[in-house]
């Protein structure tokens, strides 16, 4: 039997230099390098961090609850600001007045070796409650009787008892203020000394300091602190022996001023 004839082969470039290199003499990309690499490079994309983005809702959180409790005091405000307004139109509040009646001096001795003050004054206040539907109820109210002049010397001090003070109601007060043996520097015993043998006397103020709270109908206000001032008042020491100096009291003027205690601070 005759050989069958096969027709020549020819060998792939790869094939004749080596069996794997291409013609530029490396090796092919296979489509597992291919799909490999593109997943690596997808796995290893930079993502975002975690922290930033719980910063940024932590951040978003805290405006949101600034924001809203600014809302709501501006509201709070709001209403109780309509409340004061109802309250003025139907009420119609006003303060108190203060009138220095009448200050009596029994004696102002100054003890020029010891620098000692003994002093003692009958004093009489006009209260009024100009309101029509609103009563105030006073506490034990504190009196102080000072020297305007000379460093504002305390001259003595006395209590007037609680009282009520009802709607369009004029209240008369009446209290002896005394001092005794009480200490004070050499430069205010020469100014209260100065003071009391001037020609016009020597200037006074008169101070109240209390806690009221006020009734509307059945409701009862906490109790504010409320300093009344009074100046405007000129007096002399009697003579040893003579009696009573009546001061002058035509050109005093009292000012009723509220004291809200805030913490350490009162307005």
């Amino acid at each position: 039997m005759a050989d069958r004839p096969f027709p020549p082969t020819t060998k792939s470039p790869a094939a004749a230099n080596g069996g794997g290199l291409t013609a530029n003499g490396s090796f092919p990309v296979t489509k597992g390098q291919l799909y490999g690499e593109a997943t690596r490079s997808a796995a290893y994309r930079p993502q975002p961090m975690k922290g930033s983005r719980r910063r940024r809702h932590r951040r978003g959180c805290c405006c949101r609850c600034c924001l809203w409790t600014t809302v709501a005091l501006l509201v709070l405000l709001l209403l109780i600001g309509a409340a004061a307004a109802v309250f003025y139109v139907l009420y119609r509040p006003q303060r108190p007045t203060f009138t220095v009646t009448s200050l009596k001096v029994s004696y102002i001795n100054i003890t020029s070796s010891s620098s000692t003050l003994s002093s003692k004054f009958d004093l009489t206040v006009s209260a009024r409650n100009p309101n029509s539907k609103l009563v105030y109820i006073y506490s034990p109210t504190s009196v102080s009787v000072v020297s305007a002049d000379g460093g504002g010397v305390d001259l003595g001090d006395a209590t007037i008892p609680a009282f009520v003070h009802g709607k369009k109601n004029t209240t008369v007060l009446k209290t002896s203020i005394a001092s005794t043996g009480q200490q004070v520097d050499s430069t205010a015993a020469s100014a209260l000394k100065s003071g009391l043998k001037s020609k016009n006397g020597l200037a006074l103020k008169i101070r109240l300091e209390t806690k009221v709270k006020v009734k509307i109908g059945g409701l009862k206000t906490p109790r504010v602190g409320i300093r009344v001032t009074c100046g405007g008042i000129r007096a002399t020491a009697p003579a040893t022996g003579k009696s009573a100096f009546t001061a002058s009291t035509a050109s005093a003027k009292c000012k009723v001023d509220t004291r809200i205690r805030i913490w350490n601070w009162t307005l």
